[in-house]
């Protein structure tokens, strides 16, 4: 562990036997001179070092642990240097000041941390000599990630999870062991993963949403990668999950919007307001999804891995042939260079040799240049990237001034509150969404303006 040179620091205070956390502590850091803006990031140190440590006490911990949890702040890649520093002066005043339990050994705050109080402050500055920071203490063998990585990715791979899964699934398990000094993750179990997911929820303060997809990656590691069981997660503190009603454009501001919009991101836009298809969902057509016979388009492994039919707007058929020809002659230009090659959904490249070559499986939209593909290392085309379209919506509501915050997913939200203002029959609007469940179908009767939940203000009688 490097030394650390003298720096100018406060008394230990007298002893607290009542504090008063977290308003105490923030008074504590405003006499010392703590800026206002970071007091809230000394809270955080603190509130992360007592959660490596679940069921001791407070003041049972010591310079050692200190030491422990600093050094694995400094094993963590995405942390700097400054913010390791800035945790070493939270837990000093946190201790010395606000508890008034002196850490011998600990080195003092920085100077930067500290500043020279005014005429009026209660406490006075004094210098002393730093010893050098405890040694670290030996905690087992660490995980090797690498490793972990290329197993977690089997697993996955061999239960065909998509790609945005794979990479999120990692994010939550990486952060799960380094949460946890990176330790083995097969020493660990239950009570680590509550810790984890407390810290998340009461911490972090994350989404309800956010914590379950943390909770399901760390549960796959255990099940599907270590064969491990866990217990029962339904004590451990969960983060609220507010009601939040879908945000819904009007129909004016559909056409306001997609004024502003030129391109294939035009067309794209009116193509997810039209059939409710989510993003991902339309940049993953394929030239044989589209029906212009029956006016139909045929959504394939959306969410759930579910397919279903949608209607294809009459109205954007001139402008759908149009881009099927410049398609065309893109794939005809891609052939010669022998560069026409497209990704299949699972097996199917090995199951149908030619079908990769086909121009049947060639993306409606592709992207503008080829790409190498993270699983296999090919190199080929792929659709464009959503990105672009997230882009364009955000950009064109800005120029419609549109209020709202405005995203791709919000014309699926519109198309089916449209869809039952005008009278269609909720069983149909779920069809047409994929939803498994019809419940997750009726939050939009609540943004309706008539029907039976319409109702009308008494000011209006007036």
């Amino acid at each position: 562990m490097r030394q650390t040179k003298p720096r100018s620091v406060l008394p230990v205070a007298e002893f607290d036997p009542n504090p008063r956390w977290p308003t105490g502590y923030f008074e504590v850091l405003e006499e010392v001179g703590v800026p206002e803006r970071e007091r809230g990031f000394y809270a955080h140190w603190v509130r992360q070092f007592f959660n490596r440590f679940p069921g001791r006490k407070r003041r049972e911990l010591g310079p050692q642990e200190i030491a422990d949890f600093l050094d694995a702040m400094e094993r963590d890649t995405h942390l700097e240097s400054w913010q390791r520093d800035q945790a070493r002066d939270a837990l000093i005043l946190y201790y010395e000041q606000f508890r008034g339990i002196s850490l011998r050994g600990m080195p003092a705050p920085s100077a930067d941390a500290v500043k020279t109080p005014g005429p009026t402050a209660p406490r006075r500055m004094e210098a002393r000599t730093e010893v050098p920071e405890p040694e670290k203490r030996e905690s087992g063998a660490a995980v090797d990630l690498e490793e972990l990585h290329r197993t977690v990715l089997t697993a996955m791979r061999v239960k065909n999870y998509a790609l945005r899964t794979e990479k999120t699934y990692w994010q939550w398990i990486r952060r799960f062991v380094r949460h946890h000094n990176l330790r083995k993750p097969s020493d660990m179990g239950a009570a680590e993963i509550h810790a984890f997911l407390a810290h998340l929820a009461v911490n972090e303060q994350v989404a309800a949403s956010t914590q379950n997809q943390a909770l399901n990656a760390v549960v796959f590691l255990y099940r599907e990668v270590l064969r491990l069981e866990v217990e029962d997660f339904s004590t451990f503190p969960r983060a609220r999950r507010g009601k939040r009603l879908p945000v819904v454009c009007s129909r004016k501001e559909v056409q306001q919007l997609v004024a502003e919009i030129d391109g294939v991101e035009a067309l794209v836009v009116k193509l997810l307001y039209g059939t409710g298809m989510r993003v991902s969902e339309g940049l993953r057509l394929r030239v044989q999804d589209v029906n212009f016979d029956t006016h139909e388009i045929l959504v394939r492994g959306g969410k759930g891995d579910k397919d279903r039919r949608v209607p294809l707007p009459k109205r954007l058929t001139p402008e759908l042939r149009a881009q099927l020809d410049w398609r065309r002659r893109l794939f005809e230009s891609d052939r010669e260079a022998n560069m026409h090659e497209v990704e299949l959904p699972s097996a199917l490249a090995r199951k149908y040799k030619n079908a990769p070559y086909e121009w049947k499986w060639q993306y409606v939209f592709p992207a503008d240049d080829f790409s190498t593909d993270p699983r296999s290392g090919r190199t080929r085309r792929h659709h464009l990237h959503p990105i672009r379209i997230q882009r364009a919506v955000r950009k064109a509501a800005k120029a419609a001034r549109i209020t709202t915050r405005v995203t791709p997913h919000t014309l699926r939200h519109s198309f089916a509150t449209h869809l039952l203002e005008a009278g269609q029959d909720i069983r149909t609007v779920q069809e047409l969404l994929g939803h498994s469940d019809v419940k997750t179908t009726m939050i939009y009767t609540h943004v309706l303006n008539q029907g039976p939940l319409g109702v009308s203000s008494p000011l209006d009688s007036l």
